[in-house]
């Protein structure tokens, strides 16, 4: 359905402030939303703005005769159990190391198994040299 034929325009041509009926509004808008299409492709098809499409489908968005759109990911609670028969792993007895860089000035290795007070007091002291 072409909007020209509802849309009326001045003599020179010019287009006069639109009124929008409310059925071509939400056609347009349930268009915008089928899949595979875009606002601007739409926009153009209807001879409107897509900037107005856009505030459109934002009024539309809330409304209980809104179109259905994909709703944002969910998340779910999982459980996680073991399997039964599963062999339970052994922790690494590889000690584990990270290198803490302080503004080039001093590097301190870390292994696992640092008190994190001592660690606190060690970075507080170099940080203040």
């Amino acid at each position: 359905m072409s909007t020209k034929t509802i849309m009326d325009t001045t003599a020179t041509g010019r287009r006069r402030n639109r009124r929008w009926p409310e059925a071509l509004k939400r056609e347009i808008v349930a268009a915008s939303y089928a899949p595979g299409s875009s606002v601007s492709i739409v926009a153009r098809h209807y001879d409107v703005n897509a900037n107005q499409v856009f505030g459109w489908r934002k009024r539309y968005r809330d409304s209980a005769r809104a179109p259905a759109v994909p709703s944002a990911p969910q998340l779910f609670p999982v459980m996680v159990t073991a399997e039964p028969g599963a062999v339970a792993m052994q922790p690494s007895t590889v000690a584990e190391t990270i290198e803490i860089d302080l503004a080039g000035k001093y590097r301190v290795r870390v292994s696992s198994g640092v008190d994190a007070r001592a660690l606190r007091r060690v970075l507080d002291a170099l940080e203040r040299r």
